[in-house]
């Protein structure tokens, strides 16, 4: 059986580190992935995939990037339930193997959650805030603020 999956997108916030009961490091995060074609009046979809990465990887996560990062990650995928209050709930979730940074990382003064929104607010695509002598990269996900589900 294969179970691949492959995603480029934008963090849609900045991933917060939990622990497992046991002290093993995890984070769930939304990742905002652009569809391959737009609509008939010519707007850009993006889907919103819900992951999960543990350990190593997701302390790393945590440590150097930020809402908006752009990252690439390989994993599979995954479902559970759980009840809640005598209902089923059912989760259908990314498990990130591997995860790699698309962009440089974050400077060592790092913007807060606020900073970021204001530096996207009036701009169609998510762009890394330039540095001096660094390029600036551009990213496929075209959705402005209005469009991210928070």
């Amino acid at each position: 059986m294969i179970n691949n999956v492959v995603l480029v997108g934008r963090l849609t916030k900045s991933p917060e580190l939990k622990m497992t009961q046991s002290n093993i490091p995890f984070v769930n995060f939304t990742l905002a992935v652009n569809r391959a074609f737009k609509t008939e009046s010519g707007e850009q979809e993006a889907d919103f995939i819900s992951c999960i990465v543990w350990r190593k990887q997701s302390e790393s996560l945590a440590k150097y990037q930020t809402k908006g990062s752009l990252l690439g990650i390989e994993g599979r995928l995954q479902t559970r339930t759980y009840d809640k209050d005598g209902t089923t709930v059912y989760i259908t979730e990314v498990v990130a193997d591997s995860i790699q940074f698309l962009e440089p990382k974050k400077s060592d003064h790092p913007q807060t959650d606020e900073q970021i929104d204001n530096t996207y607010k009036h701009e169609k695509t998510y762009n890394v805030p330039k540095k001096s002598s660094e390029e600036q990269f551009e990213s496929n996900v075209d959705a402005s603020s209005e469009d991210l589900p928070f």
